[in-house]
């Protein structure tokens, strides 16, 4: 049986990233950065359609220089999400990619500058309502900081953050949400607990640099499991040394962990031993590949004999349990029909999408009786 996440969240300002809310009671965003070149328009919007295809809400994309914003302005016509630009230093970059359509600036106030500078991109921000993200990490704090706390630590992250928070209230710009990242998983948990407790913006979670994608996969979902389990986060960045889509994909499996988001088919596989009576490890391989472009949430339950299978199964949409001469598959916690070796990775296709059509149905005819 499904259940609610027990996780209370934190309460939050809701802002507006193009048409996704961040924060309040909206779903948790799952975003990723591209990492082509952003002058090369084609490369670039060919990577933000694939990331956004794999379920992306919103898209970060640096623009380093005037020639990046120009370019910006061409990539934003040609995609749907909603777009990041990722700036440093150069308020005029801001300025530049605000006029080109930009749905969130990333950039620190606090480095910006002159405070007619600082006055300026707050401006353009909010007469086009576009949110700031205020982006701390722990890599690049400001050096006086470096010399008061000798290291990056949370305090150092925090007080980074407040500074360019105060640079937004006197302005009375509230439109913002915050990050404090860092490749050390307990130093970024402890940053975002303190901050949580002092501001009620919506906070973007990430830990930075976290490695390539089996390390950095365990290590973001350590650090944010930790944190969404306090119900601290309204946004999440996995930050992979991989594609991006991985990223995305690696995002709402935390989720779906936690029972916070549902997209695509949750598998629930067993690790197989000897009591296996079909090869479980290559019939999940094929079906997790062969069922990528599945958005519809379902939970599928692959499990090699007896022992634990028919438990799963009940408890699953639809599962599979191994069984000699046959495996038998259940729907809705019933048993169905039994499966060959032979051809069992085609039937279970089959009859996963089969399950999947009826559900996007169910889902349809809910909508529309909604709507009359």
């Amino acid at each position: 049986m499904k259940q609610e996440s027990p996780i209370k969240r934190r309460v939050s300002r809701q802002i507006m990233v193009g048409n996704v809310p961040v924060g309040g009671d909206a779903p948790i965003a799952v975003q990723s950065m591209t990492n082509t070149n952003t002058c090369d328009v084609e490369a670039t919007v060919n990577q933000i359609r694939a990331i956004q295809d794999a379920g992306a809400d919103i898209v970060r994309v640096s623009v380093p220089s005037m020639e990046a914003a120009d370019a910006f302005g061409q990539i934003r016509s040609q995609v749907t999400v909603p777009l990041v630009a990722d700036i440093h230093f150069d308020y005029r970059i801001a300025l530049r990619v605000a006029e080109l359509g930009v749905d969130c600036l990333r950039i620190n106030p606090g480095n910006i500058g002159r405070e007619d500078r600082v006055s300026a991109v707050i401006t353009a921000a909010r007469d086009r309502n576009i949110p700031i993200r205020i982006g701390v990490n722990a890599g690049s704090l400001e050096k006086d900081l470096q010399k008061k706390y000798g290291e990056p630590t949370p305090e150092a992250l925090v007080e980074s953050a407040m500074r360019h928070i105060d640079i937004l209230d006197r302005h009375d710009f509230q439109n913002y949400k915050v990050s404090l990242k860092a490749s050390e998983v307990f130093m970024t948990v402890a940053a975002y607990r303190k901050i949580a407790s002092q501001i009620d913006q919506p906070l973007h979670l990430g830990i930075t640099e976290a490695g390539g994608f089996r390390s950095g996969t365990v290590k973001s979902s350590i650090g944010l499991g930790m944190l969404l389990m306090d119900g601290i986060g309204d946004t999440i960045r996995v930050s992979l040394a991989a594609d991006p889509v991985q990223e995305i994909k690696v995002g709402y499996d935390i989720l779906k962990s936690l029972r916070l988001r549902s997209r695509g088919i949750n598998f629930i596989a067993c690790p197989s031993c000897s009591r296996q009576n079909f090869d479980v490890i290559q019939t999940m391989n094929d079906l997790e590949a062969r069922l990528e472009d599945v958005n519809t949430a379902l939970d599928v339950a692959i499990i090699g004999c007896v022992v634990n299978g028919p438990g799963e199964a009940k408890e699953a949409d639809v599962g599979l349990t191994g069984g000699s001469p046959k495996n038998l598959f259940y729907v809705g916690g019933s048993p169905d029909q039994k499966l060959d070796n032979a051809t069992l990775t085609d039937d279970l296709e089959r009859l996963i999408r089969e399950q999947v059509a009826r559900k996007q149905e169910q889902e349809e005819a809910i909508i529309a009786r909604s709507d009359s």
